[in-house]
């Protein structure tokens, strides 16, 4: 089994985790009601998915 032959340093084991970094999610404009939404997702404003209204969406949920 590989054994270390010196210790890792703690600015060379902070600058590989470094790198580690949590990026932010892709938002797209829907194409019925121009809000922000994820992609491949159901608009949440509108219902609509693929040019197809896939969740009937009640007044007071529009945001």
């Amino acid at each position: 089994m590989a054994v270390p032959k010196r210790k890792t340093s703690k600015a060379r084991r902070d600058q590989r985790r470094a790198n580690w970094k949590i990026s932010a999610p892709a938002l797209v404009e829907c194409p019925q009601c121009h809000a922000k939404k994820l992609a491949h997702r159901v608009c949440r404003s509108c219902g609509y998915y693929d040019g197809e209204q896939v969740v009937v969406m009640d007044k007071d949920e529009k945001k």
